[in-house]
């Protein structure tokens, strides 16, 4: 201890050790102690000097170090010392103080990014380190929860590929989440924020441990927007899983946790007074809602996430805090831009923006309120680009936005007593602010892009410039301000404006050069040789000669296709004039244009390019630079080209049309052809089947006839002669059939009434086995029991005998069934013989009287089989009286045998008092004899018992 108390600044004397000296001494003493006490004072006063020595204490005590976090696990007090030591190893944020003696002078990132390398080198350090987090301990947990965040600051991308292989590394992290202690949750949030950088594979992990339901209570519980600091951290670390994401960003979609976010945007009436927190909270909110609905993201993941944000009443609570008052610019602008990509491209939600109204007295749309903060000059920069934006994404892919807005421009719809947007854009398109203009103009040219139908529209828009003087169009007037010789934004606008108009819109070229002034103005502009500002302007006038030229329709005469090339090959040069035209690719601003659709400018002077008029150059490039270099001749050719290949195309179309009614017919046809073969072959096999049998009819009838027996196997002659003929007696047949039911049913009730007979005869003999033990009583009920089974066993044969007459009755009725199907078949035999023959045509006269009485005999045996029928019923019920005489009887039966049960117990009793009396009889007998008295001689003894044997007797 005195040792440690000379490092820790003791007075001691003699020389002071240095500082390399005293870290050294600490190393060896946690090396080489075996008491725990003495390495936790070494690793206390390491930690001591880590920030005055970081060097010496870093390049000797780290391996000390990382061998007590392996050995000393069980010890959290030590484990805490040496975690803040490695911290102050690694962390930035240390301040570090030289020694005068130290003459190199190492700088904190240096240092810091050594050790961390040093520390990582072996992986097994870092999952030590992961292994740690479990620990519950406040000592261990938020030190290892510090030191891994210093880790990822300095190595990030090294340590994170560690992180990714280790079991169950990412989910220990997220475990921080849980913990109820808020300095271990909050640093365990910038802790997954450092993870989740830049690593789509740890994101995806995050996510999926269920990262976006924690931090969203994290941030109900904190308030929402009015929360603090730990808002901030969780809004920064969801935009770290959701951007650049499209994985997470589905997950978060179809987790309903879009829902979630509407309560963020809940701003009270009385915005004033708004905390910087607050700010910044809503700033990171309204960046996560774009993060959803980017259109740099999958256009089915855009669409699904803007639907589900109208559904969920999100896109309104965003148009309440536009309509609001007081709330910051900053906010506002950014609740702009997000509105605009909420509704770009979704028709559903389009339409909802378009309905909103500003809450003004009289209510006007929120476009028009909008519009008129854009040709505002008065109004911060920043938010008259995030209105434009707004505009450009109402209008994006949305034809009827379009329509409506170029309607409020057309004479009939003009209200005088209110503003619209058509006259805020026209007025912006001919103010003095250059930016105005061009705001006004890109705006216009998105309410015409992709749309032939309202750039037509467009034309009949009347302009009146001043009194006296006759209204002139919106084209005219364009061109007329480019005439004037503006600034050179207000001509790029005017520019980007006429050549989207015109574009694929063969009428409105014609419009453009009906003014004479126009061509020669452009062709003048593009011949000059001016400075770098104007070679901007002279590619667009380049590219607007260039789209009169390829979408000229030859009508007017002077400015044909032919004689407006000739003028540019005169008077500026094809190379020349291909080279103008090329300049607007090149220059700087035109690429930044073209990579995000937002209009993102640091300063007014640098807007000059629409997104999506960058796409319009691309395309039309090429088709202008192929348009210039062809000659008469080669356009020529290639119209007659065009009319051959529209001829053959025609030709090949008929043909096709002719092949393809023909191929229909063909396959009917076919399909025809193949049923008639079907039927065909059927035909032709009943045909072969028919004549066999014919010809073994024939056969057979021959025979017949020669051995004389007409009337003999005619059954079957019958059958098949009845299907050659098409003919079947299915009345006689279905007769047959149901009185074989029946025969078979009698059969089952015969069966049955025998078997109830066998248990009838069972009862009886059992009654009557039992009839000499019972009384008399019992006799005479057994006796009468005995006559009823007598009785009923004559009913039961007399069921029986009728059972057999039904039997031999149907019987009959079957045999003289088949003499009747016999009679048919020789009658069909004998119409099918030969018609010549009269014996045979006595023989039918003689067979059709006989099968009439037949037919009226089965007639009688049928009313005799449904006689018999209703006897059958009649028995059924007879049977069933006699079952219940039966049971009655049963009971009969068991009272007897109970009473005669009682009847023997009584008899046993009284034979025991006889015999007893007879015992004390002949005592008292044999004492009389001994005193001498007169005894009844034997005569009378016998007599006596005789009338005793009487009594006995007739108790039995």
């Amino acid at each position: 201890m005195n040792f440690l108390r000379g490092v820790m600044g003791g007075q001691s004397a003699g020389p002071q050790p240095s500082g390399a000296e005293t870290v050294q001494k600490l190393c060896d003493r946690v090396a080489s102690s075996t008491l725990l006490d003495d390495r936790r004072d070494a690793v206390r006063a390491l930690k001591a000097l880590s920030k005055k020595y970081r060097l010496e204490v870093g390049s000797q005590a780290m391996e000390h170090l990382v061998n007590v976090l392996q050995t000393d696990r069980s010890d959290s007090e030590i484990i805490g010392y040496a975690l803040d030591t490695l911290y102050n190893l690694i962390s930035n944020d240390v301040e570090e103080e030289e020694p005068e003696e130290n003459a190199q002078k190492q700088s904190t990132d240096d240092l810091a990014g050594q050790f961390t390398e040093i520390y990582i080198k072996h992986q097994e350090n870092l999952s030590l380190l992961l292994s740690l987090l479990e620990e519950f301990d406040f000592h261990v947990r938020w030190p290892a929860v510090k030191l891994l965040t210093a880790l990822l600051k300095n190595q990030g991308p090294q340590v994170q590929q560690i992180i990714l292989v280790s079991p169950m590394g990412v989910s220990r992290m997220m475990d921080l989440l849980a913990d109820s202690r808020e300095v271990i949750r909050n640093d365990g949030l910038l802790l997954l924020q450092q993870l989740t950088k830049a690593s789509a594979a740890i994101q995806k992990i995050v996510a999926f441990e269920n990262a976006f339901e924690r931090l969203l209570d994290i941030i109900t519980e904190e308030g929402n927007s009015d929360g603090g600091i730990v808002v901030e951290d969780c809004l920064l670390l969801l935009l770290n899983l959701l951007k650049n994401n499209s994985s997470n960003q589905n997950f978060f979609k179809e987790g309903s946790y879009i829902q979630r976010m509407k309560p963020w945007f809940e701003v009270a009436e009385d915005n004033s007074g708004w905390s910087a927190q607050k700010v910044t909270n809503l700033h990171l909110m309204l960046q996560l809602v774009r993060v959803l609905v980017s259109p740099v993201n999958p256009p089915g993941a855009t669409s699904s996430c803007q639907k589900s944000a109208f559904q969920c009443g999100l896109l309104q609570q965003l148009c309440t805090i536009l309509m609001a008052t007081g709330v910051p610019a900053d906010i506002l602008t950014e609740t702009i831009n997000t509105v605009s990509e909420v509704i770009r491209g979704s028709q559903v939600n389009q339409d909802y923006f378009a309905s909103v109204n500003a809450p003004s007295n009289p209510p006007r749309p929120a476009i028009v309120v909008l519009l008129m903060s854009m040709v505002n000059e008065r109004q911060p920069f920043v938010l008259r680009c995030a209105v434009l934006y707004c505009f450009q994404c109402f209008l994006y892919k949305n034809q009827k936005g379009q329509a409506e807005i170029v309607a409020t421009l057309l004479p009939a719809t003009i209200d005088a007593n209110s503003i619209s947007a058509g006259q805020l854009l026209c007025g912006g398109l001919f103010s003095t602010d250059s930016l105005s203009n061009w705001c006004a103009a890109v705006a216009l040219a998105h309410a015409l892009q992709d749309n032939s139908i309202q750039k037509e529209q467009l034309l009949r828009v009347q302009l009146a410039t001043s009194l006296g003087n006759p209204p002139v169009s919106l084209l005219q007037q364009c061109t007329n301000i480019l005439s004037q010789g503006s600034k050179v934004q207000t001509r790029v606008g005017l520019l980007m404006l006429l050549s989207t108009w015109m574009t694929n819109c063969p009428i409105a070229v014609t419009h453009f050069l009906h003014n004479q002034t126009n061509v020669p103005f452009l062709t003048a502009q593009i011949s000059e040789n001016l400075g770098e500002e104007e070679q901007l302007v002279q590619g667009l006038c380049a590219l607007l000669l260039g789209i009169c030229i390829y979408y000229n329709e030859n009508s007017l005469e002077n400015y044909t296709k032919e004689k407006l090339k000739q003028l540019i090959e005169k008077r500026i040069g094809k190379e020349i004039f291909i080279e103008k035209l090329a300049y607007i690719c090149k220059h700087e601003l035109y690429s930044r244009a073209g990579q995000k659709p937002q209009p993102s400018f640091s300063s007014p002077e640098q807007m000059l390019f629409d997104h999506e008029f960058t796409k319009l150059v691309k395309e039309l490039e090429v088709l202008i630079t192929k348009a210039i270099q062809k000659s008469s001749e080669d356009e020529k050719k290639e119209e007659e080209v065009k009319k051959s290949l529209e001829q053959h195309d025609s030709i090949v179309n008929q043909y096709k049309e002719l092949i393809r009614e023909q191929d229909m017919q063909l396959n009917e046809l076919k399909k025809q052809v193949t049923a008639m073969t079907n039927q065909n072959e059927q035909s032709q096999t009943t045909i072969t089947q028919q004549a066999s049998q014919i010809q073994q009819l024939r056969d057979q009838y021959n025979l017949l006839k020669i051995q004389g027996k007409p009337l003999d196997s005619q059954h079957h002659i019958h059958n098949e002669a009845a299907q050659i003929n098409g003919i079947q007696p299915k009345a006689d047949v279905e007769e047959i059939g149901r009185l074989r039911e029946e025969i078979e049913e009698m059969k089952k009730q015969h069966e049955v009434l025998e078997g109830q007979l066998a248990e009838k005869d069972s009862v009886i003999d059992k009654l009557r086995t039992n009839q000499t033990t019972g009384s008399r009583d019992g006799e005479v009920c057994l006796d009468n029991a005995g006559e009823q089974t007598t009785e009923l066993r004559k009913e039961l044969e007399t069921l029986r005998t009728r059972v057999q007459t039904q039997a031999a009755e149907i019987g009959q009725l079957q045999a003289k069934k088949q003499e009747l199907e016999d009679l048919s078949a020789t009658k069909a035999e004998a119409a099918s013989g030969d018609n010549d023959s009269a014996s045979a045509l006595t023989r039918i006269t003689q067979l059709e009287s006989r099968l009439s009485a037949l037919e009226d005999e089965n007639q009688k045996l049928k009313g005799q089989v449904k006689v018999l029928t209703e006897d059958k019923s009649s028995l059924n019920q007879q049977l069933a009286s006699t079952n219940s005489t039966v049971a009655i009887l049963q009971t009969d039966k068991s009272k007897l045998q109970k009473e005669v049960m009682e009847s023997k117990k009584e008899q046993d009793d009284l034979l025991v008092l006889l015999a007893d009396q007879d015992q004390k009889i002949f005592g008292l007998k044999n004492k009389l004899k001994e005193l001498g008295e007169p005894v009844e001689d034997e005569d009378d003894m016998e007599s006596a018992d005789q009338d005793d044997e009487d009594d006995e007797d007739e108790l039995n």
